[in-house]
């Protein structure tokens, strides 16, 4: 059974909630409250341990709601309370003014509380939008496209967020499996519409009649109207276009500019190199057309396509993501393996790499599927 490894599944319970702190956190006002009581023990009286009591509310509003800091708060004043009178204490004019100050800290922590509150749903709010924004571009891939099987992954470098300038996607057309990965320089908004905009493109020209070349063309005419309106003269995407030929098995490549799309085929893994390009949108400084590839694409066969948040991840050392060693280190050799086998694969190494994304990860994995 297929299973979706894309974090943008639309199936997927991601629950828009204010987030609960760690537990540790939740429990550090009863931890303060042992502390104060325990502090209290061996000092003289003239010290007035309670004291301290005062910064008990505005400990809770760190991690409570302002309900729960209103009850810390009638807490607090209790221990002091309590502990001014074990010392006789009770009514002494300093004693009084802590009380008050801990009333004082108690109101100013239940308002903070409650304006920490609606801040977290704010923010969660705006993250769930934008992550609906990229689940519409950025559609799971569906076990089966067509005649190859096919598995896609999406890892954004800023935890908590979807907003993104990776993208890839995969189209059955009358004339094989067409399929796009991508790099857009910048990131933000401005990227998220740059994606919009080439995503778009490529979803309308892969059903044309016209060749690989005729769909990076679109493409290359729509970004030069996006950058006119930004305005934007650097703006660019570095792209991998793909199309299969399922009765001649064999596959097209047009690279603009990006990363070398990956073979794992006979055991062997192999970048497929071949004519450079312009990335989209630098296509006017040359007057030289990109130039097609082409290669075998037979069964038991896999095409990976990846963007260069992958290939530059590093490790402490600073040392790249060694792709190419580490897929012949794990498939060298061994049974063919699947698009989803592949796509696992680095899911799980990559952490094991390098501790912390500082660039978004995209990754599409094809495979010929025999027809039945």
């Amino acid at each position: 059974m297929h299973r979706s490894r894309q974090s943008l599944d639309p199936s997927a319970d991601h629950g828009f909630e204010v987030p609960t702190p760690s537990a540790w956190i939740r429990w550090l006002p009863v931890a303060y409250i042992a502390f104060v009581i325990v502090m209290s023990i061996p000092l003289p009286a003239h010290w007035a341990t309670s004291f301290p009591l005062i910064a008990l509310p505005a400990l809770a509003a760190y991690t409570l709601g302002p309900a729960a800091v209103a009850g810390i708060t009638v807490i607090a004043l209790g221990l002091e309370a309590v502990l001014a009178d074990v010392d006789h204490h009770l009514t002494e004019e300093h004693h009084i003014n802590a009380y008050i100050a801990t009333a004082l800290v108690g109101v100013l922590g239940a308002a903070l509380a409650a304006h920490r509150r609606r801040q977290q749903r704010s923010l969660v709010h705006a993250n769930s939008v934008a992550e609906a924004l990229m689940r519409t571009l950025l559609r799971p891939v569906p076990h089966q496209v067509g005649h190859v099987l096919a598995a896609g992954l999406y890892r954004p470098a800023e935890a908590g967020t979807m907003v993104g300038g990776d993208l890839y996607d995969i189209r059955a057309t009358p004339g094989g499996e067409r399929a796009i990965i991508g790099d857009v320089r910048g990131k933000g908004l401005q990227a998220v519409r740059t994606v919009a905009d080439i995503l778009g493109t490529f979803r309308e020209a892969a059903y044309d009649l016209g060749d690989l070349m005729a769909v990076g063309a679109r493409m290359e005419r729509r970004l030069a109207r996006e950058a006119e309106d930004i305005p934007d003269d650097e703006l660019f995407v570095t792209a991998a276009l793909v199309e299969h030929d399922p009765l001649a098995h064999r596959i097209t490549i047009i690279n603009h500019g990006h990363i070398e799309p990956v073979l794992i085929s006979g055991g062997e893994v192999n970048a497929l190199t071949g004519p450079p390009a312009l990335p989209l949108g630098l296509g006017t400084l040359t007057a030289d057309p990109p130039a097609a590839y082409t290669h075998n694409f037979t069964r038991d066969d896999v095409l990976l396509l990846v963007t260069d948040g992958l290939v530059e991840a590093r490790d402490a050392a600073g040392a790249f993501y060694p792709l190419l060693d580490r897929l012949r280190g794990r498939f060298t050799g061994q049974p063919a393996p699947g698009p989803a086998d592949v796509v696992d694969f680095l899911n799980a190494d990559l952490p094991r790499h390098t501790g912390n994304l500082h660039d978004d990860v995209a990754i599409l994995a094809i495979a010929p599927h025999e027809q039945q």
